[in-house]
C-alpha cells in the first residue's frame, strides 16, 4: 500500500468526499439533492486542501482557511477508519504547517478529539467560540 499526498487539487470527487464523511460519521445520508450536487463547494473555496489517496481512492483530507500570514484554521481532517493509526493525520498536518510555517494555526474540535491535536503540538486557548449556523445545519 502506497498513500500519496495531493496539495494542487481541491475540486475533489463529491461522491468520495461524500463517503468519507459518512464513514468518519459527519454525516447520516440524509444529505438534500442540493446538498450533495455542492458537496464539494467548501474544498474548492478554501485556501488549502490536501488529499491523501490509496490508488484512486480518497481515504483522507484536510481543509484550511487562512490568510497565509497570520492565521490558518484547519475547518476539516478525515481519515478513513480503516486508514487511522497509520500517521496520515499527522502527515497532513505537517504539511499545511509547511504551506504556511509563520501562520498560527487553529482547530474547532470536540473534547473527545482534542487530545489528538494536542499531542501534535495545538494548546488548549480559553476564547470563547461563538456561530451563527448556516442553513444545513441548523
Amino acid at each position: 500500500m502506497s498513500i500519496v499526498f495531493n496539495d494542487s487539487i481541491k475540486d475533489l470527487p463529491s461522491d468520495q468526499l461524500h463517503g468519507l464523511f459518512m464513514s468518519v460519521g459527519w454525516s447520516d445520508g440524509r444529505e438534500t439533492i442540493e446538498m450533495l450536487k455542492c458537496f464539494n463547494l467548501p474544498f474548492k473555496n478554501s485556501t488549502l486542501v490536501i488529499s491523501a489517496w490509496n490508488d484512486d481512492r480518497l481515504i483522507g483530507f484536510v481543509r484550511v482557511l487562512s490568510d497565509k500570514i497570520f492565521r490558518s484554521i484547519i475547518y476539516d481532517l478525515a481519515i478513513d477508519p480503516e486508514f487511522q493509526d497509520q500517521g496520515i493525520g499527522r502527515e497532513l498536518i505537517k504539511r499545511c504547517v509547511e504551506h504556511f510555517p509563520d501562520s498560527e494555526w487553529l482547530v474547532q474540535t470536540t473534547e473527545k478529539i482534542s487530545g489528538y491535536y494536542e499531542k501534535i503540538g495545538f494548546k488548549r486557548q480559553n476564547d470563547v467560540f461563538l456561530s451563527i449556523p448556516s442553513k444545513w445545519f441548523e
